[in-house]
């Protein structure tokens, strides 16, 4: 994918105020609108205008990108990190300037699901709730199985009064419910932005996601592990022990099993009424030839099975 640097496309400096960018957009807007530009390229410079503004005129937008491009090599095909926009803390909002279609795969990816959110009502006259917050955070599995009181720290971007963007850094501490899995959100009551006047504040929507793990991926409540096993274990059967977040099980594993056979152990997924499933999947290891010995025992495995894999795509050994 190719890196779009808002920047760039606009003319102005990274450390351009709000009220710059504003001007310049309004500028560039006029000069390559289709119905009065002779420009040859008018109408892609005019959409290419109209999604670097959708991004640098909101400070909360404008903070994410402005990390993530931090982070972008020059001369490379851009690829968002997962979970890019972790910790950041946003207001409603999302379109604001047409519809997805006039914006790049670019745009739609770092913006068109995650910050695409609505915010809380607001009421009318003096009295008016306070905008709802948001805010994706990164938990570990073993928290959901357990629960946990962690400590997060969250990105909260702000207008300065010189019309520059910052960030502020933003603690709490939050419950982890048990059983909790990824998409589900944690709502803080009276975390989001003031209420006006005698009115409520709003809340805080954390959105759950779990931080990458070296052993499971989770699905919804289910679980999955990739197990390594050895050649005779999976020819012979064997009874192994499997981790699992809340200790070591075994699992017997059947005679004759074969690479990527995927094997159920009820109810040793996420906690919940029902709860999900453990899934493990046999990944066959082989021993390295790095001795003698070892490739004495290959050849003679090779000598004396009548062994092609590749029997099956009718190609003799």
């Amino acid at each position: 994918m190719e890196y779009k640097d808002y920047y760039e496309v606009m003319g102005v400096a990274r450390d351009a105020t709000q009220d710059e960018i504003k001007r310049v957009y309004r500028k560039l807007a006029r000069k390559y609108h289709p119905d009065v530009s002779k420009e040859a390229d008018a109408e892609e410079r005019f959409k290419s205008l109209g999604e670097a503004y959708e991004v640098l005129k909101d400070p909360e937008k404008r903070a994410a990108y402005d990390q993530l491009g931090a982070n972008w090599q020059g001369g490379q095909d851009f690829n968002a990190p997962p979970d890019w926009d972790a910790g950041f803390e946003f207001s409603g909002g999302g379109f604001t300037g047409g519809d997805s279609a006039d914006y790049s795969d670019f745009f739609e990816t770092l913006f068109g699901q995650g910050h695409a959110r609505q915010g809380g009502a607001r009421g009318g006259g003096f009295h008016a709730r306070g905008q709802d917050r948001h805010a994706k955070i990164l938990v570990d599995i073993e928290d959901s199985f357990k629960g946990a009181t962690r400590a997060i720290s969250l990105q909260v971007p702000e207008l300065t009064p010189d019309g520059h963007v910052t960030t502020h850094t933003r603690t709490l501490n939050i419950r982890i419910p048990q059983g909790i899995r990824e998409g589900q959100k944690i709502r803080l009551s009276g975390q989001g932005d003031p209420g006006h006047g005698q009115a409520a504040a709003g809340d805080l929507y954390l959105e759950i996601d779990f931080k990458p793990h070296p052993l499971y991926r989770a699905e919804a409540h289910d679980l999955y592990l990739d197990l390594p096993v050895a050649p005779w274990e999976a020819a012979l059967g064997a009874t192994v022990k499997v981790p699992t977040p809340v200790g070591a099980v075994e699992l017997k594993v059947p005679a004759g099993s074969a690479q990527g056979r995927k094997m159920r152990l009820k109810g040793r997924g996420i906690p919940a009424k029902q709860p999900g499933d453990l899934y493990v999947v046999l990944q066959i290891a082989l021993p390295e030839a790095d001795s003698e010995q070892a490739r004495k025992l290959y050849k003679q495995m090779q000598e004396e099975l009548n062994f092609n894999p590749r029997s099956r795509m009718g190609v003799e050994a």
